[in-house]
């Protein structure tokens, strides 16, 4: 075997475990380090006036685009399946666990341009979409794009995508249809829809120095984006505008429980991880909140370990922490509290009281419990009671 010269070459087991590990460069690791960021002064994208859209459109579908859109509709449970993968690529990107960044406008210029690709990747992994011929996908037998921008109308249309004389061996073989897609996080809205590109549905401009001439509006790229006058022509999956992009927790909080949940300490020591996930549930209370939100807020590696010790941290104040395990499912539903699945909580105030009490309740050892009015928020906390996974709860199994 030829050792390569140059490097060093670790004399004995130890040394080469070492190297092996991250032990040296976790000593002055700056990636996993907490820190916080400061909210967005400015929006995640525009909506211009022009391609403004409503939700529950009724609309003609043409027959060119009839396949795909079929195709779509065909999938079980597509809208909400494409509603999360949009969710996810942003997420990746955001990447709270090492970063703590919870919202789209702490990106860098490189991972915002990197986006439409996370969101493309993870459509074509979650409905296992084949690769087209010419095209990113191919859907009922035929070629189709993927295009995404964060402002509603932005997609940038590259040469091959339509037909055009002027364009040599650089333009495309047909005028192929795009799935166009967006989001924005600041408002939790989402679209996407079909278009078939062509070159008159692209932007044009007057070329200066002439009579007016109109002349291709390529950018840097020689990419166009769609003319304000295309948007009657892209049909609208599931209706038009969405307003249920998968709500961001962190980001949607308000600025004075987002501190108090991101700064949390014991008195007379720092912030840490636990801390602040306790402070999590604390502060959000009655929703559900997802791992990725545990991570960003923990920025550590073990979520449900944070969640499992913020029950012991919060029982003492009255206030218990569902998961997905156990009796915890069966006393969401009795409480009328959302059902937690794998990878989400819910935290709820609870409080003693009598059997006759009209509100949602469970028990648990012959005492009732349900949670607390807002008046009884004021009062005193009495301990929670204890939610082994296995106990039955009102006589039930679990």
């Amino acid at each position: 075997m030829t050792i390569q010269e140059g490097l060093p070459f670790p004399e004995d087991a130890a040394q080469a475990g070492m190297q092996e590990s991250r032990a040296l460069a976790a000593k002055h690791s700056r990636r996993n380090s907490f820190r916080t960021w400061d909210p967005p002064n400015e929006p995640m994208g525009r909506v211009p006036r022009e391609w403004r859209i409503q939700p529950g459109l009724n609309q003609q579908l043409p027959d060119d685009l009839a396949p795909f859109v079929k195709w779509f509709d065909s999938q079980p449970q597509a809208r909400e399946r494409f509603r999360w993968a949009l969710r996810d690529s942003l997420d990746e990107l955001l990447d709270g666990q090492r970063t703590g960044r919870w919202a789209y406008q702490h990106l860098t210029k490189t991972e915002k341009t990197y986006l439409g690709t996370a969101v493309e990747v993870n459509l074509t992994k979650e409905f296992a979409i084949d690769n087209g011929e010419d095209l990113d996908w191919r859907i009922a037998g035929q070629d189709i794009d993927c295009k995404f921008s964060k402002d509603l109308g932005g997609w940038e249309i590259p040469m091959e995508m339509y037909l055009c004389a002027d364009h040599g061996e650089r333009g495309g073989r047909d005028n192929h249809p795009a799935v166009v897609t967006w989001m924005n996080d600041d408002t939790s809205h989402w679209a996407a829809g079909i278009v078939r590109i062509t070159d008159e549905r692209l932007r044009w401009r007057k070329e200066l120095g002439t009579n007016g001439d109109r002349v291709r509006a390529y950018n840097r790229d020689n990419k166009r984006k769609l003319s304000d006058d295309a948007k009657s022509k892209v049909f609208w999956l599931w209706g038009g505008l969405q307003t249920d992009l998968p709500r961001n927790l962190l980001r949607h909080l308000n600025r004075e429980a987002r501190e108090r949940i991101l700064t949390a300490a014991l008195p007379g020591r720092a912030s840490s991880g636990q801390q602040r996930v306790t402070q999590l549930f604390r502060e959000v209370s009655d929703r559900l909140i997802g791992r990725q939100a545990v991570l960003t807020v923990g920025q550590q590696d073990d979520a449900p370990k944070r969640a499992r010790d913020a029950r012991i941290d919060l029982r003492p104040e009255g206030i218990v922490v569902l998961g997905h395990q156990g009796s915890h499912p069966h006393i969401a539903r009795k409480l009328e509290l959302p059902v937690p699945i794998k990878g989400e909580w819910i935290s709820t105030r609870l409080v003693p009281v009598s059997s006759d009490d009209a509100r949602p309740k469970f028990s648990l050892d012959g005492q009732f419990w349900a949670r607390a009015h807002e008046h009884e928020l004021l009062d005193p906390p009495v301990p929670a009671p204890d939610l082994p996974d296995k106990r039955k709860i009102d006589g039930q199994a679990p």
